[in-house]
């Protein structure tokens, strides 16, 4: 197996200390040279000629991001693990949007780390387990999002189905919505007629069927 040449990039040294010493006790991982911001890493990076660079998210000057956007266009070839202590929305999406392979949490084990570098190295993505469960979060509302705008729902139309799935006659709707039952029952219909159904419960039941409720 060839040797993963790595690169730890953070302005803590105690952290470059503390990733360089669990690395070093893996003999197929060799960690090739250490910056603690982006014109250091920028400096050196053609020399050191890295698989793997370890990434902070933040660090003073540019972010972790921000390199990573350069690191993309710049390097293609090399592999950005981001590992933080943050598992903020912003920085866990801004980073894979950028195009980091990997975001991984400084609580992750050694073990753990070791073998995260190992996947990307592969060619293969990763996340800490933690964080799997925000990102399939995400991906539930785009797939939500991008179904009810295939489907030409309004969000007030929208609002209207999800009180007939929850079993609310047209009177109820109204009543709710400060509407007359002329205008529920000509939302209903526009409703039925956007989603290609013939009834209520044909709409409710295709409603389910592409996760809009």
């Amino acid at each position: 197996m060839s040797t993963i040449r790595v690169m730890i990039v953070d302005d803590h040294p105690i952290v470059r200390q503390g990733v360089r010493g669990v690395l070093a006790n893996h003999p197929d991982i060799e960690v090739v040279g250490e910056a603690d911001s982006a014109p250091t890493l920028f400096a050196i990076v053609d020399s050191l000629q890295p698989d793997v660079i370890l990434l902070d998210i933040r660090m003073p000057g540019q972010s972790g991001i921000e390199v990573t956007q350069r690191l993309k266009r710049d390097y293609p070839n090399i592999k950005v693990i981001v590992l933080t202590t943050y598992d903020d929305d912003e920085f866990l999406f801004g980073a894979l949007r950028a195009g980091a392979e990997g975001y991984l949490l400084k609580s992750a084990s050694q073990e753990v780390l070791a073998d995260s570098i190992r996947q990307v190295g592969r060619g293969e993505r990763l996340l800490s387990p933690t964080l799997v469960g925000k990102l399939m979060r995400e991906f539930k509302d785009l797939a939500k999002d991008k179904a009810r705008a295939d489907t030409g729902l309004t969000d007030q139309e929208l609002e209207v189905l999800r009180m007939i799935a929850a079993g609310a006659t047209n009177k109820e709707i109204a009543e709710k919505l400060y509407w007359s039952e002329v205008t529920v029952k000509r939302k209903v219909q526009d409703i039925l007629e956007k989603m290609g159904v013939a009834n209520r419960a044909q709409a409710v039941a295709e409603a389910g069927k592409r996760g809009l409720l």
